[in-house]
């Protein structure tokens, strides 16, 4: 029986108790290995400079910069590196704008440990992997029969400082999350406003609330 390659695991999450516990679900793969933690976009950056690596699995949201926006970054200085998503938004939610980004994948955390070992192999074998859900979804995208709504038109840094503001955070703390200036963060919300025909942040959490993107 051939034995499979063992394949070298770089995992980028802000929180201890996460990595641990999917260090822990990986230990018990033989074909696996956690050769790599970061906790922030820059760590992640740095080791994926000085390592090679079969999966980089990825949180949406790190304390220095968006997982959106690393992964930006990761692709296009290692365009071959197989980027697993991991997040606890709904998959719908983020998932296409992720795998438009340049995700190989994208799954929720609260995903039974089976399916993430299953995610891993096959994003490490250059094959996508996505819920049924999102693979409908884009379907009818590609298609025509859904038209985009208009947040889909925004960057996926006024994606997130939308989704920031309608979850009710100020922009000074929107500012620190983002690790950007106060007038930066303002900017983005100007720019969305205009770009989704939104008057205010009252409008703009209310269109959050009716297309699924807070709770």
């Amino acid at each position: 029986m051939a034995t499979r390659k063992q394949l070298n695991i770089l995992i980028v999450d802000d929180h201890a108790i996460v990595r641990a516990g999917l260090k822990q679900i990986l230990a018990d793969e033989p074909d696996m290995a956690v050769a790599g933690e970061a906790e922030t976009a820059r760590q992640a950056l740095d080791l994926a400079r000085s390592g090679r690596w079969d999966v980089v699995l990825l949180d949406i949201a790190l304390p220095d910069r968006s997982g959106l926006e690393t992964l930006e970054l990761l692709k296009k200085a290692h365009p071959a590196l197989n980027v697993l998503m991991l997040s606890m938004y709904r998959e719908t939610q983020y998932a296409v704008r992720a795998l438009k980004t340049g995700a190989a994948g994208y799954l929720n955390k609260q995903s039974a440990p089976a399916k993430l070992v299953d995610a891993i192999r096959q994003v490490a074998a250059g094959r996508k992997y996505i819920s049924p859900e999102v693979a409908e979804e884009l379907a009818r995208e590609v298609s025509g029969e859904r038209a985009g709504a208009p947040h889909e038109a925004l960057s996926n840094r006024e994606f997130q400082t939308l989704c920031l503001i309608a979850a009710g955070k100020p922009v000074s703390v929107i500012a620190d999350e983002l690790a950007l200036s106060v007038k930066t963060v303002s900017m983005y919300r100007t720019r969305l406003l205009k770009k989704m025909q939104l008057k205010n942040n009252a409008e703009l959490t209310h269109y959050a609330i009716r297309h699924g993107l807070v709770d």
